[in-house]
């Protein structure tokens, strides 16, 4: 048991405790005042702020390796435009850097997955970022079901003189692929109650993985910039009754009276870079201040490797100078972030029970100049000394 005494206690989930004790093994045990029990290590933490360990909700951490080039680019396999049954925890790379980025950072936990070349991508996973399997790592996978509208599957597969090079196009293929899984549950259902009135379906791999998003049981995170692209992610969610987080939101601000009305969660970034593509022409730091003060569930992502991945922090930090509350900062990079991805029973709150996942920094750490001194995975120090 590690008790981590005499800190300025961000829990996430409540209330600053000044000068409090959080003590932990694997799961988090006591948060509050002076704890009167005993403990293996003490660790005097008078001075520095603990907070949850801070969580990425939309990266590609362990699938763009760094410094490895082609060799280490495994989150595009963009030889069909319909790939849902790609798993990210197939092609991460816990030897990747980021990995270890992520951790002197005091980010624990990354939702990594397929990138967006293609309309569906494949299966996002929550993992630790602490590890040398990946199956060690696994918080939750599959965490979500990728999608892409607008700019990016239609460059891809233009250039390859191949559907989709229209937004029609995109659209068409994913209902296609959502009407087929449909009628494939149905037909697994028949089968189920009476096998011997209804044969079988055909083993399709392809609408197997599309069991979990059309029977709710995990969301789709859909790539969409633009304020068109968004409004198609919403008739798409309505259309099939599925589940829908909005990634990226560049156009945010525009769209952002439905998006209230919808109350859809979003994964807002990554908005440190330029604008490189015409979808990007609106990005503004502005926005997260004013889609969090309309009530709208906004987590803050870096979409790695695009903004590198420790600096998380940084992008809360310009946040929160842009105007967002200070609070509902934090809590989108920890507490928000987790509830949009469906991980928020382990991770993402300082409460017993949890796993214990910390960090320790010199300050608040969506502030600038705070500095991550200490990292928790599953109770193990992962960083600092």
């Amino acid at each position: 048991m590690t008790i981590i005494k005499n800190a300025r206690i961000l829990t996430g989930s409540g209330t600053a405790i000044e000068k409090g004790d959080i003590v932990f093994n694997d799961k988090i045990r006591y948060v509050g005042k002076k704890y009167e029990g005993e403990a293996d290590e003490m660790i005097d933490a008078a001075g520095l702020t603990v907070t949850p360990g801070l969580i990425d909700a939309h990266c590609h951490v362990g699938l763009f390796g760094d410094a490895v080039g082609f060799e280490g680019a495994d989150a595009n396999e963009d030889s069909d435009p319909i790939m849902p049954q790609l798993r990210a925890i197939d092609g991460i790379n816990p030897q990747d850097r980021a990995f270890c980025d992520a951790r002197s950072a005091g980010i624990t936990t990354v939702v990594t997955g397929p990138g967006s070349a293609n309309a569906v991508g494949g299966q996002f996973a929550a993992v630790k970022t602490a590890g040398v399997c990946v199956d060690d790592m696994v918080l939750k996978a599959p965490c979500a079901m990728k999608m892409a509208l607008g700019e990016n599957p239609k460059t891809v597969y233009n250039d390859k003189n191949q559907s989709p090079v229209t937004r029609m196009g995109t659209m068409a293929l994913i209902r296609e692929l959502l009407f087929k899984a449909v009628n494939y549950r149905d037909e697994l259902e028949l089968y189920r109650e009476d096998s011997e009135e209804n044969d079988k379906p055909d083993l399709d791999i392809k609408l197997e993985a599309m069991l979990p998003v059309i029977n709710k049981e995990i969301p789709v995170k859909i790539h969409a910039h633009r304020a068109d692209d968004i409004c198609s992610a919403i008739r798409l969610a309505k259309e099939f009754d599925i589940r829908v987080t909005i990634e990226h939101c560049s156009d945010g601000d525009i769209i952002a009276d439905v998006l209230e009305r919808e109350k859809l969660p979003v994964m807002l970034g990554p908005t440190l870079t330029d604008r490189s593509k015409p979808e990007l022409k609106n990005l503004s730091f502005d926005t997260y201040k004013n889609l969090s003060d309309r009530g709208i569930k906004t987590a803050i992502i870096t979409d790695h490797p695009e903004i590198t991945i420790e600096n998380l922090p940084l992008c809360a930090a310009l946040a929160v100078q842009h105007g967002m509350d200070i609070e509902k900062a934090l809590s989108a990079v920890t507490l928000t972030a987790a509830e949009n991805c469906g991980i928020a029973d382990r991770v993402g709150s300082l409460e017993a029970g949890k796993d214990a996942d910390i960090a320790v920094f010199t300050g608040n750490p969506v502030m600038f100049g705070a500095k991550c001194v200490m990292t928790f995975i599953d109770g193990k120090r992962v960083y600092g000394s």
